[in-house]
């Protein structure tokens, strides 16, 4: 029921009013002057104030600045019901709020008339209002749930969905599977191309996610550079595979973001219930633990979690603990492994291999603690050590008179951030060790020099100018565009083994590697074959123009020592 507070000092007034307004079903309260008024509104709140304004005590302005000064009272619909009918005591009233202004005499027809519309004018600002504070909640409720770059899902939504997803699994007897998935080396991007650019990329992932939903029920963004999907209606391990692959692929292709082309690869972790486990934690803790499986194992690829993960988390963690000392206490070693040519059968350089002469584990391998150091970001010292002892060395081959022609050392992604100074570091190298630059080549794989080609183009034009020899490696397993490659200042393109091993049986492999040796030819570069294992392979890759290789048919990495030794000899 509508209230409605009239507040009138003359009292018969005062009852007719109340007593008309009473017979039309509205509730009635009364006050003899304004100081009860007051009191009267702040404690039953009416829903209008009809008031007068010669009142003793306190008059109708008083009246009227008191209810708008308390936060309460503030917004009820006020009309001034007074004989003052001067032009300058209406004004007044309006200018210190009022909502209407009724002079005596008036008919009820007046009175029920402006009563209606200020009650509906006020109905209408408070639905508009309750409108206003539902939308915002609403806004609250969606910015709450979701990433503001993406507009994806965000932590909190995910974590009710997946919460939901497996309690609805458990009620159906089925399977679910979450992936976990994460962009590699982003960084690097940010660093080189600025934040910007990393959002408007960020956006453009999200994009290609949300067209590619089907058959997962949520893709959420995690934080910083990480998704997660969920399929709860999971059928089989070789379909989750199926669908890994195909968002790897997906997220792959080249994106084209303020006029840069950008190439990225991802790293998909997976882990199924009930299988692995049955709650929230031990899923996520699952699937991002095959997460990091993959991104420390070459990266661009899946993997499904299995109990085996979390001791070699255990050993990730030992190494990474050891790395750092081993660094320090000159444990790691430096073999190389020959290059030869295959006109004149000869060594004409070595490609620079990392080992780890660990204490209690002996001889480590680089697959192993490589991935390691990149994850620690030891990757730069590691490399600093490394390209130190090789260019030592090369001095020490020249003092000595061996003619040992070119040695290659790989350069990590990291080398190729504005802040890592590649170009100054290398020359201080040079500088330091007295070692000639055009017996040095550095090699880098075909993903780094596209995450950021303008960038890299830079670096290795002042590598060039410095004398320095650039090498693609594992050239054909990424995603660069043929278009670009004639922009690169590079000297030599290196086949990967995985083309190699197959070359003489495989049809397809056969025709990449002929087809990346007469692309090398034409630019004009040099091209060397890596994985060499057989004579069949060797001779394939003479017969049809490649340069030089490398491989076990000829050597395995050495020490320094036999390796020297190898071209004292003229092996």
């Amino acid at each position: 029921m509508t209230t409605i507070l009239v507040i009138e000092d003359v009292e018969a007034l005062r009852e007719e009013i109340m007593e008309t307004l009473s017979y039309e079903g509205f509730d009635v309260l009364g006050a003899e002057n304004g100081l009860i008024g007051v009191q009267i509104a702040k404690t039953y709140l009416p829903n209008l104030i009809i008031c007068d304004i010669a009142m003793p005590e306190l008059d109708g302005y008083g009246t009227l600045i008191a209810l708008r000064q308390e936060p309460k009272t503030s917004m009820i619909p006020f009309i001034f019901l007074t004989a003052m009918t001067e032009k300058a005591d209406m004004r007044q009233a309006m200018q210190l709020g009022a909502d209407d202004y009724l002079t005596k005499p008036f008919t009820s027809a007046e009175l029920f008339g402006a009563i209606a519309a200020r009650l509906q004018k006020f109905n209408s600002a408070r639905e508009h209002y309750y409108d206003e504070i539902k939308a915002a909640g609403e806004k609250y409720e969606y910015l709450s749930h979701h990433d503001g770059l993406t507009q994806l899902p965000n932590r909190v939504l995910f974590y009710e969905s997946l919460s939901k997803a497996i309690l609805e699994a458990k009620v159906n007897n089925k399977s679910l599977a979450l992936l976990f998935l994460d962009i590699d080396n982003f960084h690097i991007i940010n660093n080189t191309l600025g934040n910007d650019l990393g959002d408007q990329l960020f956006k453009e992932i999200a994009d290609r996610l949300k067209l590619y939903i089907a058959p997962f029920d949520m893709v959420a963004r995690i934080q910083g550079d990480e998704f997660a999907l969920i399929i709860s209606d999971a059928k089989d391990t070789a379909s989750i595979k199926l669908e890994a692959q195909k968002i790897l692929d997906l997220l792959s292709r080249p994106y084209h973001v303020y006029g840069h082309e950008v190439f990225i690869t991802s790293s998909i972790g997976i882990t199924i219930f009930p299988e692995d486990l049955q709650e929230v934690e031990g899923l996520i803790k699952n699937a991002e633990l095959a997460m990091y499986y993959a991104k420390n194992h070459g990266r661009n690829s899946y993997k499904i979690y299995s109990p085996e993960l979390n001791v070699q988390s255990s050993e990730y963690m030992a190494l990474a603990n050891s790395l750092h000392r081993a660094i320090d206490r000159k444990e790691i070693l430096v073999f190389y492994q020959p290059i030869v040519s295959l006109q004149s059968g000869q060594i004409v350089g070595a490609e620079a291999l990392a080992r780890w002469q660990h204490p209690d584990l002996g001889l480590i391998m680089p697959n192993k603690f490589i991935p390691v150091a990149e994850q620690t970001g030891l990757i730069l010292r590691l490399s600093e050590v490394i390209l130190y002892s090789v260019c030592s060395q090369m001095r020490s081959w020249r003092e000595s008179g061996i003619n040992y022609g070119f040695i290659a050392v790989n350069l990590s992604g990291q080398h190729f951030r504005p802040d890592t100074n590649l170009i100054e570091f290398v020359r201080k190298v040079l500088q330091e060790t007295n070692t000639e630059p055009d017996h040095l080549e550095l090699e880098l794989t075909e993903g780094i020099i596209m995450q950021n080609a303008e960038y890299t183009i830079q670096v290795l034009s002042q590598l060039r100018e410095i004398g320095v020899k650039v090498a693609i490696d594992d050239f054909g397993t990424g995603y660069s565009s043929l278009s670009y490659l004639k922009h690169f200042p590079i000297n030599i393109l290196k086949i990967d083994r995985c083309f190699i091993q197959d070359i003489t049986t495989d049809h397809h492999d056969a025709m990449i590697s002929l087809s990346i040796i007469d692309l090398a030819h034409s630019l004009p570069l040099k091209v060397i074959a890596e994985g060499v294992e057989t004579v069949e392979q060797m001779q394939f890759l003479k017969d049809n123009g490649c340069d030089k290789f490398q491989g076990y048919l000829f050597s395995p990495p050495l020490p320094a020592t036999e390796f020297e030794q190898m071209l004292i000899e003229g092996k």
